[in-house]
């Protein structure tokens, strides 16, 4: 649908894994990694990590075929792929880096579903290795941010994407920590999609106040489906002031959240008392 805008994450929403992780595990560097966690932030550290892999050995194109295994649900790429053909202007905010996330989504035949793509940038340098660098250059300056990790606050990119649209809606999918502070700059009319028993779902749970969106969960690719399509359906029925049937799939509740009829879809998030 025109004039509706989602924002996926990408790890753990989109694919079911850390993108980072799991091509440290399975390239054999998990040890080594959990070695120099504490010593460096994860932007930087894995930017080192592919220059350990590069030294042993590893190519891109080991790199590339680890990426084309990342496990996802399979109702996944369909969502994708729906909401596309909707006419939803579809994007991705994630602390991944776009050497990881472009192969693999050329791998599931979604690279022309995204107009953009916000993340760590990364090249394949002229000796083969793949380098890895903040979106935000934390070492020149400091986004501000306490919430964030130094690279990025995906803050920055919803507050410009919202700069560049009138009267959009936004849709924000998303898992992690690092999620919450988006979620918290949505306004009334748009909608948060957290990934339930995930820590974005927790800190929104916690802190129910700080969020203005209309909060819907999920719990794995099928919901994600189920869910983000019936928002892109029913948000033209709510701008529509003589439609009133969805309204009528809502069953009002004494808080701010709405919990749809179970017939429909899983509950929305309850108030934490």
């Amino acid at each position: 649908m025109a004039g509706i805008v989602v924002v996926f994450d990408f790890d753990k929403t989109i694919i079911d894994v850390d993108s980072d992780n799991w091509v440290v595990d399975e390239l054999g560097a998990t040890d080594l990694f959990n070695q120099l966690l504490p010593t460096m932030p994860w932007n930087s550290l894995m930017d080192r990590m592919m220059r350990e892999l590069h030294s042993q050995g590893k190519t891109i194109d080991d790199i590339a075929e680890v990426l084309k295994r990342v496990p996802i649900h399979p109702r996944a790429v369909p969502a994708i792929k729906s909401a596309h053909a909707l006419g939803c202007d579809l994007k991705i905010v994630s602390d991944a880096n776009l050497f990881f996330i472009e192969t693999i989504l050329k791998h599931l035949g979604l690279e022309d579903c995204f107009s953009e793509i916000n993340t760590n940038p990364s090249f394949v340098d002229e000796e083969g290795r793949l380098r890895i660098f903040p979106h935000h250059d934390f070492t020149s300056s400091s986004h501000g941010c306490s919430l964030c990790p130094p690279n990025m606050c995906k803050s920055m990119v919803i507050k410009r994407i919202q700069a560049s649209i009138s009267t959009e809606k936004l849709i924000y999918l998303g898992d992690g920590s690092g999620d919450f502070c988006p979620s918290s700059k949505l306004g009334a009319g748009d909608y948060v999609m957290p990934r339930k028993n995930f820590p974005l779902w927790d800190l929104i749970c916690r802190n129910p106040n700080l969020i203005k969106a209309e909060i819907h969960e999920w719990s794995d690719g099928e919901e994600l489906e189920l869910v983000l399509l019936h928002l892109i359906k029913k948000i033209p029925e709510e701008n529509n002031p003589n439609n009133n049937s969805a309204a009528a799939q809502l069953i009002p509740v004494d808080c701010k959240f709405e919990t749809m009829a179970a017939q429909v879809l899983p509950q929305a998030l309850p108030v934490p008392h």
